[in-house]
């Protein structure tokens, strides 16, 4: 920073006469640091030359001089090519390999750079010299080897030479600091103001910091398209997301009716065990009723038939008590999930219904507004970018005329080409996609004005693309397009007759980089083989598939919006499609009539189902009303044993009175003997003995009977409890049957087998949600990003713009300034009139002085006074621009002696003045006049000698001068 600080000091004062003390100051400063610039240059078999070389450059001023041939331009060419300039920018040819020399498979180059002082570059690992070889083959290819002063080998890459030349601000492709020979007489008898103002923006790269806005402007609205289709693409997502993470809470759900399985399975164990305990209940009832049937059976035999319907009752009542628990527990359960489930199927088929629907609707519109544009576009081609493109194309038009833009926009892209195969335009409307309706501007200006139009005419809706890029009037180099022998390139198949057309989607789209290949097969097999095309990356085919080296893209769309040449078969087709989508409308209806009939049926299904319920509950509670009318048997007051009662009674009344009637009857006859009578009575006596022994025995045998029943009650509940305890340790109340339970258990797993086959794999699910769930995260993520750093980057743009103008106007200023200052030093007079808007520069000098010298055009000037002028601008120009070196070539060339000599001397005092930098000068002078000073150095190149295989140099000296 010093450096320029310093240098920037001595101009002003060399220009001022007037540097003495400013020189002391600046010598001491020398002192202590050293300056980067070439040191030495070689050159092998390049151009015409088989040797020249190496040169040592002195560190202010060299001169290379010689007679034409002897390989000064050689010198500047080489330098140029080989710190990485294009071949097209040393005006000598428009391919590296032009540069080997005829005969020789390749061509050598070397520079040494300094690489001292405070500013060097990674001394650590160069030292204090960089090597720069450069090796040309005959096939073109350039291979750099950048070596450490020890030759030993640092790097091979051409990124570590950019960095070395952006460390050094070395501007290989600036005419300022590389002024050739061509570019020289193109600006001497340049006639354009034009020209003038893009060699003042080129040398102090203001035309580089534009392309780079623009670029960066290019950049932002692309990554406006970009936000916008993700934001669509968002939807989606997060529709898909949303249906993935229903499926994972219904997992949820099924690990609920798992946990709820377990638990039935744990009642229905002790449900067992309840259920043994009322069976050995009932079977205690049922020995008791046994035991009342067989006490009473001598008594009546009408109590059999009474006791075995009071059994009957019993079993028929417990059987009932179970269905009905058993259909009372599943109504509690279904009741709320039957209402549920009723709301949301009624909820999802209204919702389902109505949004395939306005699907249909959507997309009939769709169809409808595109036959409407496709019938329109029968008398308007330009009609199928837009109903509104006419429109807009007129206003554009009309602005135009009034002098609105500075170059009318072009578009649509679209419309602006022609196919040469019509069987390719499905491939190249994917290829090119939202270009076909977008528009170029050639500034920013124009863009802003096309935006303001575009607005009246897309409101509230998406807007073709703007595209801003500087308009030029030929088509870009393509030499690194894919050249293909059976199959052509984008390019290659389309017919543009504007190069603007043509230059904005090879920027955009790099469509001379594209492949057209029919066949999906042999497209396939042209860029998934093993050596797909050079400098061809991706290839469509005539159904618009596209295909990648690693990848293949199917393409969904079947038929052109834009290029295809039979509209009326493309009308007939959407008229097609148009009814085709009414038919599915009425079948829509159709089917939405007979889901709404269902629904009405179900609904009467399902009030039926509570019709039933309702006579299954009275059913109830009338059996529970016999059967507690029949557990009242035992008491004197049942009216179910009344009737027993008065039969016993009845019975009991018909005996007495039959005895009574047995004693008169008796009486009638005559006495038996009293030993007959006695026998008799014996006989008595002895049955009743033996029935009571008989009685005693049958109560003895009862009650063994019951007390083994109630051990083996007792034994079958305990095995049942240890089998429940089993399954479920912790013993439950429960109020349930097992049978309900059972019936219970049997749906709940089939309803859980079925839920696992309508979802799937279980860890598939979760993975399909993550995945969803990542993708949905990501890209709105991306958006927000997007959106921030688009926010941030319009902010700074106005700020870089702003800061971009005032460097404009700034350096302006200091060119005039310069200008005016060289000019008299020979006594001319001049003026400099800068037009950003206009982007043009005039120069006006007067070689005269005085009131009456009247300033012209430089094109009325003489050779000399015009090389002097020429001269005095690049001089201007060096003064605010910043490089390290300067190299012109044959600068004097149309001069005269006295214009020679002063320009020289301008050059001299400059380059006095700004001794951190280095100068090289081309000229076929002898300069023998030049003063004797060790900042001076000439490199005398001898005549070529067809003979010679290298043409030596010699550097030139006071005493060599003598000697001469």
């Amino acid at each position: 920073m010093l450096q320029k600080y310093f240098g920037t000091l001595l101009q002003i004062c060399a220009l001022t006469q007037s540097c003495s003390p400013v020189s002391e100051l600046y010598g001491q400063f020398l002192l202590t640091s050293l300056f980067d610039f070439l040191e030495s240059i070689s050159l092998k078999n390049f151009m015409c030359h088989s040797l020249l070389g190496p040169f040592a450059f002195g560190s202010n001023v060299n001169f290379v001089v010689g007679n034409n041939g002897s390989g000064k331009s050689a010198v500047l060419t080489a330098l140029m090519v080989g710190l990485g300039g294009k071949a097209t920018t040393t005006n000598r040819g428009s391919s590296l390999k032009g540069f080997v020399k005829e005969g020789e498979s390749s061509a050598d180059v070397s520079i040494t750079l300094r690489n001292k002082g405070r500013d060097a570059y990674k001394p650590e690992v160069f030292g204090q010299a960089i090597i720069v070889d450069l090796k040309i083959t005959r096939e073109g290819m350039r291979t750099y080897k950048l070596k450490s002063k020890a030759g030993h080998l640092v790097s091979a890459k051409k990124d570590e030479l950019l960095a070395i030349l952006d460390h050094f601000n070395i501007q290989v492709d600036n005419p300022v600091s590389m002024l050739t020979q061509e570019m020289s007489k193109h600006f001497l008898h340049s006639k354009g103001e034009g020209d003038k103002y893009r060699f003042f923006m080129k040398a102090t790269q203001l035309e580089q910091m534009k392309e780079d806005y623009t670029y960066i402007i290019t950049t932002k609205n692309v990554t406006l398209d970009t936000v916008e289709k993700h934001e669509e693409c968002l939807e989606g997502l997060k529709r898909k997301y949303l249906e993935k993470e229903d499926r994972v809470k219904s997992l949820a759900s099924l690990d609920d009716m798992h946990s709820k399985l377990e638990e039935l399975k744990n009642q229905m164990a002790w449900a067992l065990v309840r259920g043994s305990s009322i069976s050995s209940k009932y079977e205690s009832k049922n020995v008791f009723i046994l035991f009342v049937y067989l006490s009473g059976v001598m008594h009546n035999r009408y109590s059999v038939a009474d006791l075995a319907k009071v059994v009957e009752a019993e079993k028929k009542y417990m059987g009932i008590r179970e269905q009905l628990e058993a259909i009372t527990v599943r109504v509690q359960q279904l009741e709320p999930q039957s209402a549920e489930l009723k709301n949301e199927a009624q909820s999802r088929s209204k919702a389902f219904n109505t949004a395939q629907e306005e699907d249909l609707k959507r997309s009939m519109e769709a169809i409808r507004r595109k036959l409407q544009t496709m019938e329109g576009s029968r008398s308007d081609r330009l009609r199928r970018f837009g109903e509104k493109m006419p429109a807009l194309l007129a206003a554009i038009e009309d602005a135009d005329r009034k002098g609105q833009f500075r170059k009318k926009p072009v578009g649509p892209l679209g419309y602006c080409i022609r196919l040469k195969d019509h069987e390719q335009a499905l491939a190249v409307e994917k290829c090119l996609g939202s270009l076909m309706v977008a528009f170029t501007c050639d500034n920013h200006e124009d863009e802003k004005l096309l935006q303001g139009l575009m607005r009246g005419y897309y409101q509230g809706g998406r807007r073709p693309q703007i595209i801003t890029c500087q308009f030029f009037n030929r088509v870009h180099d393509t030499s690194r397009a894919v050249n293909h022998p059976d199959y052509p390139s984008v390019l290659q198949s389309l017919e543009i007759e504007d190069p603007v057309v043509a230059n904005c989607l090879i920027d955009q789209r790099g469509i001379e980089t594209i492949l057209l290949i029919k066949s999906p097969a042999e497209a396939r097999r042209v860029m998934q083989g093993r050596q797909p095309p050079r400098n061809c990356y991706q290839a469509f085919t005539k159904e618009g598939d596209q295909c990648y080296n690693n990848r293949y893209y199917s393409n969904d769309q079947r038929r052109c919006d834009y290029l295809s040449r039979d509209v009326e078969e493309e009308i007939r087709q959407l008229q097609e499609e148009m009814r085709n989508k009414e038919a599915h409308l009425d079948r829509f209806s159709q089917q939405k009539q007979r889901v709404e009939e269902d629904i009405r049926n179900n609904n009467g299904l399902l009030k039926r189902a509570y019709d039933d319920r309702k006579r299954a509950k009275d059913k109830f509670r009338r059996l529970q009303q016999e059967i507690s009318d029949l557990q009242n048997v035992e008491e004197p007051q049942s009216e179910d044993l009344k009737p027993l009662v008065d039969i016993i009674n009845h019975t009991q009344i018909k005996q007495r009175k039959g005895k009574a009637n047995r004693w008169r009857y008796i009486s009638t006859f005559p006495l038996f003997s009293q030993e007959e009578l006695s026998k008799s009575d014996q006989d008595v006596e002895k049955s009743k003995h033996h029935k009571k022994h008989y009685e005693d025995k049958r109560k003895v045998h009862i009650n063994t009977i019951q007390a083994l029943k109630a051990s083996l009650e007792l034994k079958e509940q305990e095995l049942t409890v240890l089998k429940a305890t089993e399954i479920c340790p912790e013993r439950s109340e429960v109020r349930r049957t097992a049978r309900s339970l059972d019936s219970e258990i049997s749906r709940l797993k089939l309803k859980i087998s079925t839920q696992q086959d309508q979802q799937g794999d279980r860890e598939e699910v979760i993975r399909q949600y993550q995945e969803a769930l990542e993708n949905y995260s990501n890209i709105n993520q991306q958006v927000k990003c997007l959106k921030r750093f688009i926010q941030v980057l319009c902010k700074i743009m106005d700020d870089r713009h702003r800061v971009y103008t005032e460097l404009r106007r700034f350096l302006s200023v200091r060119c005039k300034m310069y200008f005016d200052s060289m000019l008299s030093q020979r006594g001319y007079i001049g003026k400099m009139m800068f037009e950003h808007k206009n982007e043009t520069l005039s120069i006006s000098v007067q070689p005269g002085v005085g009131d009456k010298a009247a300033l012209s055009d430089m094109r009325s000037l003489s050779g000399g006074e015009r090389s002097f002028s020429t001269v005095c601008f690049v001089l201007s120009l060096w003064a605010i621009a910043e490089a390290p070196f300067r190299a012109l070539d044959e600068f004097d060339v149309y001069m005269d002696m006295v214009n020679r000599r002063i320009s020289m001397d301008m050059m001299l005092k400059i380059a006095s003045s700004q001794r951190y930098r280095q100068f090289i000068f081309l000229t076929p002078q002898s300069m023998s006049s030049l003063p004797v000073n060790n900042l001076i150095r000439i490199l005398r190149l001898k005549d070529p000698d067809r003979g010679q295989a290298a043409l030596p140099f010699g550097q030139r000296n006071e005493e060599e001068e003598e000697e001469e």
